[in-house]
């Protein structure tokens, strides 16, 4: 008689460390030959902006007044323009939208909950890579737009350093506008899961939504100051009460901070509650 050998039970698997999934994120982000590309292209077409803006004050220097061009107010707008900063919201919130819905179009999501069924903590991962990766692209980008823009202006004597009022402020914003709107459309990208519905309503929530409010009405003024866009006008630009408007409520400079820390939080925060509650 034989005694029965019992199988030892097979030895499982020690859970995945976070920063492990943080390696794996950045793995796969980089291995998407699209990504260069497509920051280097956003790179170039932005600070390209800012010097077309800059050579343009350059050349209509001499016709302007005399107190504008003591006064310069065009410098700062010229380093951070309006088309460029539109196009980085656009990049950015795509690609960081791109970033979760390629995984459910090539089934790789499924791969991934197999490996790391702590869902929350792979969105959570996502979230540190697509913002360190677009902090660093923002920074080099605003960086970049600003001292190249300023150089032009500088033949003209109307160039403006950091110490310039407002000039740093400004520079804080354009950078932090790529991460802001990247982790958007992540969290946008969790939640809807499929990739061209994703970036139609990441466009549409970024750069289209702020123009469906006026500003000549308190209620609609709200709505508007509470847009990524908004906040970010004003935060660069500082712009006046128009006359038209001076019984409508203005967004303050930490209101608009607050709108670039509100905006990511929840989506962020939405994208990881709902992943842990539904199937892939």
């Amino acid at each position: 008689m034989t005694a029965a050998v019992t199988a030892p039970a097979p030895a499982s698997a020690p859970p995945a460390r976070f920063r492990d999934l943080v390696v794996a994120e950045w793995i796969k982000i980089r291995s998407l030959r699209s990504t260069p590309w497509t920051l280097a292209v956003v790179a170039l077409f932005v600070i390209g902006s800012a010097v077309m803006a800059a050579l343009a004050d350059y050349d209509n220097f001499p016709r302007y007044s005399l107190s504008l061009q003591q006064e310069h107010p065009f410098s700062l707008s010229d380093a951070f323009p309006s088309v460029g900063s539109m196009t980085l919201m656009l990049a950015a919130g795509c690609v960081g939208a791109i970033t979760a819905t390629s995984e459910y179009a090539s089934g790789l999501i499924r791969t991934t909950t197999v490996a790391v069924p702590a869902r929350g903590a792979v969105v959570l991962a996502k979230t540190v890579v697509v913002a360190a990766l677009w902090t660093v692209v923002g920074t080099l980008i605003a960086t970049g737009s600003f001292v190249v823009s300023q150089a032009i202006l500088e033949g003209r004597d109307a160039g403006v350093t950091l110490s310039h009022p407002g000039a740093l402020r400004a520079l804080a914003a354009s950078a932090l506008l790529a991460p802001v709107c990247a982790l958007i459309g992540l969290g946008l990208g969790v939640l809807i899961r499929h990739s061209a519905t994703t970036m139609v309503t990441t466009a549409f929530t970024l750069l289209m939504l702020p123009e469906c409010f006026s500003l000549d009405k308190p209620w609609s003024a709200d709505i508007r100051h509470a847009m990524v866009n908004s906040a970010w006008q004003r935060l660069v630009q500082d712009w006046e009460p128009q006359p038209w408007a001076t019984l409508v409520p203005h967004a303050s400079i930490p209101a608009s901070w607050l709108v670039y820390a509100v905006w990511p939080l929840v989506a962020i925060a939405l994208a990881v509650v709902v992943v842990r509650r539904r199937d892939v």
